[in-house]
């Protein structure tokens, strides 16, 4: 056997191997014990916070700690086997390499809860349901219309931060005296969170036309924003429904045509068979005669 042979010969069982390991890696019951074991990391670095915890079940912690990590490495040594450089296209194995990275660092006890981002892993399920994907997806599709509404509201935000620092700054330094001040407390406003007894009526006892500058400011913002937000996101999901429909109407289409032109053979090889019979029909009578 020539050494080109043996190349290929092992290059062949390499393959064979990477292939193995990744039908073993794509099996359900992996993904589901890989699952369990992030959400159970995640359990015990919540119960890490607690004093208690550390004081008395602190070691077993740390230890169950290593233990976790030390699979997670091992599967990430895998799928880079198993993968090769297609691991890096999927933008979930590189969250997971820096994620387990970050918990590889020395001296890293308060990086060590990121490794419980892991758990974010768990909102693919979304993808199995269908409402789901179309719930996702129309917030996906909203994203572009969102940030224009983003950017007019930020506008808004700018002008009456800015009015309200000259207003309102000189006697009210607390809630308006720069514009980063004036910028929370009207934020505080939009959420209608003690913006009445908390913020207006004692700007008010000083300035009584202030509700002409705070009431536009709360409909605005609060109501008109927030109509634009639910008219978005109600419009882009009507659409993805819309179109998810109009994929499964096409799909039903074309299985229909598939069908119809089956059909149409079938049928254009029968009229062919009858043909033929009756041509050998016609062919004995005469031989006959």
């Amino acid at each position: 056997m020539t050494d080109t042979t043996k190349d290929l010969s092992a290059s062949d069982e390499a393959t064979g191997h990477r292939e193995r390991l990744r039908q073993f890696l794509e099996q359900p019951r992996v993904h589901l014990g890989i699952l369990a074991l992030i959400i159970f990391n995640a359990i015990t670095l919540g119960v890490g916070t607690s004093k208690w915890a550390q004081a008395h079940i602190g070691d077993l912690l740390v230890s169950i700690d290593k233990v976790v990590l030390s699979i997670f490495v091992i599967e990430l040594v895998l799928k880079l086997y198993a993968y090769r450089l297609s691991f890096f296209r999927n933008s979930w194995n590189i969250f997971d390499l820096l994620v387990v990275g970050v918990g590889l660092l020395p001296q890293t006890a308060g990086l060590s809860a990121l490794r419980g981002l892991r758990v974010i892993r768990a909102l693919r399920l979304l993808s199995v349901i269908p409402q789901m994907r179309a719930v996702v997806q129309a917030l996906l599709d909203a994203l572009p219309g969102m940030g224009a509404v983003i950017v007019m509201i930020s506008i808004v935000f700018y002008v009456f931060g800015v009015m309200a620092t000259i207003m309102y700054g000189v006697m009210f330094d607390e809630w308006f005296g720069t514009l980063g001040r004036s910028l929370y407390s009207l934020f505080q406003i939009m959420t209608l969170e003690s913006w009445s007894m908390g913020i207006v009526r004692p700007v008010m006892e000083v300035y009584p036309t202030a509700w002409v500058f705070f009431v536009p400011f709360i409909v605005i913002t609060s109501f008109s924003v927030l109509n634009l937000f639910i008219g978005l996101l109600v419009n882009t999901m009507q659409s993805a429904v819309e179109d998810e429909t109009e994929a499964e109407f096409e799909k039903l289409r074309e299985l229909v045509r598939e069908e119809t032109d089956e059909v149409s053979t079938q049928v254009l090889s029968l009229h062919e068979e009858i043909r033929a019979l009756r041509d050998e029909l016609r062919a004995e009578r005469e031989g006959k005669s």
